[in-house]
């Protein structure tokens, strides 16, 4: 497919040029695939290996912080651009990287689809980098090329919007995860975080209720496996009186009084509790979430008696109009097994809390 016209808008700050010549119905095509968080990345081998590589690893291969150990925040696959079967271009996502400059084979055959009229554009403006075009192979499919008139121009546009190309995608999947999720919800457990907390939750049907009462909601997977990591979610809700609760020591002071009250380890030992690993230090970031001041909070775990371990995400949610404070959190255990598909989830069921609910829209 040849790419003749650009027609640019706005994307959480990026600026993406689209265009679709000569497609075929929508129909027609075939439903995309890949599992959630996968990234299919066609560039040259060279640039890959390249200053260019470097800064998409860093962008796409980070780790999570806050983790037990190294866990990329995606599952890159780096394919040839002259090596793009057709199953491979009907993955979920793709990303296209190239310079106008580079020579080598994979790179042109990149350029190839780029006409001479966009290439003078991009030559005229080094920061248009990107263009973003949806459901080009597969319905479904999130197609993002990545290019600069040479390297260092590219660079600078990568580095420049890191957070962004992340998020691009993090949002993305994790919408996509949230869809089949929540497509049967806990109405027990609805009803219960409406009664007991004042908030609007969406928990899955297969989410059930451990423990509930007032300012307090447990949810949990049950039977865990081998292949199925071990999911909590908790939520809490007290008063909110001064600006030092929104502080990290004293979020992780919240957390560890509420675990040793309520998060047991052996339901047949009421001295076993949930508590903070201080040899890893916790990460945090603040953020605005529905005009909520929020502190997010990535760590892990372990039991009293060190029986268990895992990793976990929380949120601190201060809503300023009913002096309230709200934290939730999900908390994984998977021995020795990748955690980060486990937190995508948690993350999705946990930012789809509304603590601005109020009992009149319950009825």
């Amino acid at each position: 497919m040849k790419i003749f016209q650009l027609s640019i808008f706005l994307l959480m700050a990026l600026t993406i040029f689209s265009c679709k010549e000569g497609e075929s119905s929508n129909a027609m095509k075939p439903k995309a695939k890949g599992s959630i968080g996968e990234i299919v990345l066609a560039i040259d081998s060279t640039k890959w290996a390249g200053p260019v590589g470097e800064e998409l690893r860093a962008i796409f291969e980070a780790d999570l912080p806050g983790m037990i150990r190294s866990e990329p925040q995606f599952k890159v696959h780096r394919v040839d651009p002259r090596a793009m079967t057709r199953m491979l271009k009907m993955y979920t996502n793709l990303i296209y990287v190239t310079t106008f400059d580079d020579k080598k084979g994979g790179s042109q055959a990149i350029n190839a689809q780029f006409s001479p009229e966009s290439k003078a554009k991009a030559a005229a403006d080094p920061s248009m980098y990107s263009l973003r075009m949806e459901d080009e192979f597969a319905i479904g499919q999130e197609v993002l090329y990545l290019f600069g008139n040479n390297e260092q121009e590219l660079i600078a546009n990568l580095r420049k919007n890191k957070d962004q190309l992340q998020n691009l995608f993090e949002v993305r999947e994790r919408n996509r995860l949230a869809k089949p999720l929540m497509a049967r919800k806990n109405a027990t457990a609805q009803s219960d975080a409406r009664k007991n907390l004042g908030i609007e939750i969406t928990p899955p049907i297969s989410y059930q209720i451990a423990k509930s009462e007032p300012g307090f909601l447990w949810l949990r997977q049950p039977s865990p496996t081998d292949k199925r990591p071990d999911i909590s979610v908790y939520f809490h809700v007290a008063d909110y009186t001064k600006e030092e609760q929104t502080f990290p020591q004293n979020i992780l002071a919240l957390r560890d009084s509420l675990a040793k009250v309520h998060i047991f380890g052996d339901p047949e030992d009421p001295n076993s509790f949930m508590t903070s690993e201080k040899q890893i230090p916790p990460a945090f970031r603040t953020m605005e979430i529905n005009d909520n001041f929020t502190v997010e909070i990535r760590g892990t775990w372990k039991t009293n008696d060190l029986s268990m371990g895992g990793t976990y995400l929380g949120y601190l949610m201060i809503d300023q109009e009913k002096g309230k404070l709200y934290y939730m959190e999900g908390f994984v255990y998977f021995p020795n097994e990748v955690h980060r598909d486990a937190l995508r989830e948690i993350q999705a069921v946990l930012l789809n809390t509304n603590i601005n609910w109020t009992e009149n829209q319950g009825k």
